[in-house]
């Protein structure tokens, strides 16, 4: 039996989210590098796929402003500058600090926290920030971003509203994109990497607004150190 138009729908859709998570992996790998140009031939050739699903993938990907689309060349990897971090990461503190406000509110309005599924599932980020944190210490910069951007959509979902772990999650990929564009240049990242997964969602299942505030900022000041010395060469 020929499959219906809304089932080709599904499995087009599904093949350009695959597609977009496939090059965004590849971006994070530096396996495509800042400036890199390519076409969607090129990328339909390499996943043995047609044009229509790579295209559709390629302009997600210009949306998150991961890559740059030239009506004539075709697309290359978007280069972050340091003023595009700081940017990245001002807007990612307005983020979590709305997220804090609605762990306020939710706490004013004496919906508990410690219910069975509530404490099961901060449990599950903070195993998810242990494994980052064991990466970080290990300096292996791709266990730790997967783990992170995990540990931070876990948290936005149980923390936040959905829009804005949507959004933070987005911030935190922009910001791990322009960050491997200069940590791929390291030969050892041990001990350089941010590892306070744990204490971040510590303080948060404590309700300490302050202490997870102060975690935040520590983690902000140290990324965005980093990336300014590495920038200045």
């Amino acid at each position: 039996m020929p499959a219906s138009s809304g089932n080709l729908a599904v499995t087009r859709s599904t093949l350009r989210q695959q597609i977009a998570d496939a090059l965004r992996d590849e971006v994070l790998a530096g396996r495509l590098q800042a400036g890199q140009e390519f076409t969607v031939k090129e990328i339909a050739e390499q996943y043995g796929v047609s044009a229509t699903p790579v295209r559709e993938a390629l302009v997600d990907l210009s949306a998150q402003g991961l890559l740059e689309a030239d009506q004539h060349r075709g697309f290359a990897v978007h280069k972050y500058s340091a003023a595009d971090f700081r940017g990245m990461i001002e807007a990612r503190n307005l983020v979590t600090d709305g997220m804090f406000q609605s762990l306020d509110d939710r706490h004013r309005d004496h919906r508990s926290l410690d219910d069975p599924r509530t404490a099961a599932a901060i449990a599950g980020v903070r195993r998810r920030g242990e494994e980052a944190q064991r990466a970080a210490a290990a300096g292996d910069l791709t266990i730790l971003i997967g783990y992170d951007l995990r540990f931070w959509r876990e948290l936005g979902n149980l923390f936040g509203n959905p829009y804005l772990s949507d959004f933070l999650h987005r911030l935190r990929v922009q910001t791990w994109v322009c960050t491997v564009q200069h940590l791929r240049r390291m030969t050892d990242l041990r001990g350089r990497l941010w590892s306070g997964h744990t204490e971040l969602v510590d303080a948060l299942a404590r309700r300490d607004m302050t202490a997870a505030r102060s975690v935040v900022a520590a983690h902000n000041a140290h990324a965005l150190a980093l990336i300014e010395r590495l920038a200045a060469g």
